[in-house]
């Protein structure tokens, strides 16, 4: 008898971001903050994320190094979208992991039979497919979706989201969980203050 798959919380995101940001969007939120399962703590979790993703080959595996290399980028695009929502730009600390990537990997060009460009990593390592990340990230820049990717403004919950509000001011990954959780929060804090 064999057991169902482990579901995971960013299996299904609520705010999903569109196609390239959506990869890193499913990176940040393989760990569930501050204390919930991480996905990329284990290679037997890991794996099947990973070749979902395409950042793993069919044949490839993962080793300890790579989880935590994985780890230190996801904290480092982390850093990024609580910048996007506001919060303190990223520290070069932050972005080492990041920077890293950048000065390591290499991507080529295509061009498709309808003319359209196409940028990929030019390794198969997983360490070489993270630059598609950064190539994702380019891309929204360009398009201007790159600030609507945000983490939640609740300090223990920074999942990231996408946001689609009209104003483009979203705040929190879920009204119903984080951002009650805060209103309350301050109201209490609110009425606790002297006058």
């Amino acid at each position: 008898m064999s057991s169902a798959p482990r579901t995971w919380l960013g299996d299904t995101e609520t705010k999903p971001a569109p196609p390239g940001l959506a990869r890193i969007q499913s990176l940040i939120n393989t760990f569930e903050l501050p204390t919930g399962p991480d996905r990329l703590a284990h290679r037997d979790d890991a794996r099947p994320w990973l070749h979902e993703q395409g950042l793993l080959g069919a044949a490839d595996d993962v080793n300890d190094d790579d989880l935590r290399f994985l780890r230190e980028v996801r904290e480092a695009f982390r850093a990024m979208v609580v910048s996007n929502a506001g919060g303190p730009a990223p520290t070069a600390a932050a972005l080492a992991p990041l920077r890293a990537v950048a000065a390591a990997g290499a991507a080529h060009a295509e061009l498709g039979d309808d003319g359209q460009v196409r940028l990929g990593a030019t390794g198969d390592s997983l360490r070489d497919r993270v630059v598609e990340l950064l190539l994702a990230v380019r891309d929204a820049q360009r398009d201007g979706t790159w600030p609507l990717l945000k983490a939640c403004a609740n300090e223990e919950c920074l999942w990231a989201f996408y946001d689609r509000s009209r104003n483009h001011g979203g705040t929190w990954c879920s009204m119903s969980t984080c951002g009650n959780k805060l209103k309350n929060r301050e109201f209490r804090a609110r009425r606790r203050a002297p006058n």
